[in-house]
């Protein structure tokens, strides 16, 4: 009797062994040469894991030189992915950038266009200095496109030779004036205010309207260039790859491919192999903010395209200011600069312009009802965008699960990296210090990617630079790269003055660097950053 209930056993355990010895692997053949790979070396039914070394090591369809290729591959895929992501934000941002220059550059243009209607009535002063007007616009629409020439320079040059050429229309002289002598002219400027308080403040909110409409351009600019250099430069670890693989195809090496990932595994997975990008996230954020500040201070009063389209207007009532007291200012200047051979107290022709004009405010010129809703419109739209870009960083593992991961129902029957069921270990936290016990990426947090850290720094400049912008200060700044300088214009602020990078915030209509070089800058710029380096600190307090 022994014998055959021995045998009965034998049978028993061999029925229960060979389906499990012999499951077939046909799901993952299939698997794998839909993803362009060769059949060869591929095991027919499951073997022993033992050789695996990012799969657990239990019975499998995967050879360790198939584990490698997939390893490569869900490497490649998911870059893949991030660039895509990144591609997507470039998108957006340049369009914003193109979409804002082409109505900036509308509103200069028509600003300028109305010069004629505007200042025909001053008669010589219009039509024999024509050039000076247009050389103005040049001069804003060129600082706009990213020159380095100076505003504050560019608008006093302006109204000294508009003083000049009419100081020699009301002085009714034939005589040759001297460059000492129009000189001396202009000097007046400074004690006299021949324009009455109209010069200051046009010059005060047009320097402001463009250096803010120019920062914010280079903002975007720049906000597209760390997406390029930190997305569609990104390169994954070692210990990233491991954990790409059980994540992505390690279920199907086990018979598991039906199963995706578990959300919160795939989140911890990806929070890890982009600590570093998550670490750009406050100074994008504040970057962000910042630029919606600028675009809300559009339409405020007195608006961008208020201030533009009232140009030929102010300059129009700053010469009305300067007719009406000519007899005052022309004695003056006979008494500090001398008398001239041949003078008179106005020209003729002038006093006549003068009876049949009426004094001109910019109020008259104010943009109608329907150029101030197209700007409302144009703003609330670059803001309603520019806030969907907000928390992008912490926001990109979440998305690219949301691609591979299983939903919120499937949370109990979801691939966890060993098996199908839940996954247990809390989420990590974002950036790079909150890795520290990620269980599934091994990180060393004491050495964060330098070129992560250079493109924070990029944020944090462009968000001082944006802010003083804002209170109408072009100011530049250098960073510790030092491989571009040049001079910047406007009023220095808070100490951070004429360390200026035209080449890394200025372009052209293509987006091209503007030239220009400072070298002794760069070595006092270098030199600032090395004595308020942290490690020069920890010197100097040893």
């Amino acid at each position: 009797m022994r014998l055959p209930v021995l045998l009965c056993v034998a049978v028993s355990l061999c029925a229960a062994a060979s389906p499990e010895e012999n499951k077939s692997c046909a799901d993952l053949r299939r698997f794998y040469t839909g993803k362009g790979f060769t059949l060869e070396g591929v095991p027919q039914t499951e073997i022993s894991g033992e050789q695996l070394r990012m799969c657990p090591q239990g019975q499998t369809c995967c050879t360790s030189s198939m584990e490698e290729r997939l390893a490569n591959l869900s490497a490649k895929e998911t870059e893949g992915q991030i660039r895509k992501a990144g591609r997507s934000l470039q998108t957006t941002l340049n369009t914003l950038r193109t979409s804002f220059r082409s109505f900036f550059t509308d509103l200069h243009g028509l600003s300028e266009g109305s010069l004629e209607q505007v200042l025909t009535p001053l008669g010589a002063l219009y039509s024999q200095n024509t050039r000076l007007y247009t050389d103005l616009y040049a001069d804003l629409y060129l600082y706009y496109q990213g020159s380095s020439l100076s505003l504050d320079e560019s608008l006093s040059d302006f109204w000294s030779r508009l003083l000049e050429r009419q100081f020699k229309i009301s002085a009714n002289t034939d005589a040759s004036l001297s460059e000492d002598y129009l000189e001396c002219v202009a000097k007046q400027q400074e004690t006299l205010r021949p324009f009455g308080d109209v010069s200051r403040d046009m010059k005060a909110k047009v320097i402001r309207a463009y250096v803010t409409a120019r920062s914010f351009v280079q903002a975007l600019s720049i906000s597209e260039e760390v997406v390029n250099k930190v997305l569609n430069q990104v390169s994954l670890g070692p210990e990233c790859l491991k954990a790409l693989m059980k994540l992505v195809y390690c279920s199907h090496c086990h018979g598991l491919s039906s199963v995706k990932p578990c959300f919160n595994y795939c989140s911890n997975v990806m929070k890890g192999c982009l600590a570093n990008q998550a670490d750009l996230n406050p100074e994008w954020d504040n970057l962000i903010d910042t630029m919606i500040e600028v675009v809300s201070s559009f339409s405020a009063e007195p608006s961008l395209e208020a201030v533009l389209s009232s140009i030929p207007a102010r300059i129009y009532e700053a010469v009305h200011y300067l007719q009406e007291n000519m007899n005052t200012f022309t004695s003056t200047v006979y008494r500090t600069c001398g008398s001239l051979e041949e003078s008179g107290r106005g020209s003729p022709a002038l006093h006549e312009q003068k009876t049949k004009s009426s004094p001109l405010t910019a109020l008259e010129y104010k943009p109608s009802q329907t150029a101030e809703l197209r700007l409302k419109a144009q703003m609330v739209d670059l803001i309603k965008q520019l806030k969907v870009m907000h928390q992008y960083w912490v926001k990109l593992p979440v998305e690219l699960c949301k691609k591979v991961a299983a939903g919120e129902s499937n949370q109990d029957k979801c691939w966890n990296g060993n098996t199908k069921a839940r996954y247990l270990p809390e989420v990590m936290g974002d950036g790079l210090a909150n890795q520290i016990n990620n269980p599934e990426v091994e990180l060393d947090i004491t050495k964060p990617d330098m070129n992560i850290r250079q493109q924070i720094m990029q944020l944090k400049i462009m968000s001082s630079k944006l802010k003083n912008a804002l209170d109408g200060n072009d100011v530049d700044f250098q960073d510790a790269s030092d491989d571009i300088s040049g001079s910047g214009s406007g009023v220095c602020s808070g100490g951070l003055c004429a360390l200026s990078r035209p080449g890394l915030y200025t372009f052209t209509p293509d987006n091209k660097p503007v030239g220009g070089s400072a070298p002794q800058r760069s070595a006092l710029s270098l030199l600032l950053l090395l004595l308020l380096s942290p490690v020069t600190v920890l010197l100097l307090q040893r």
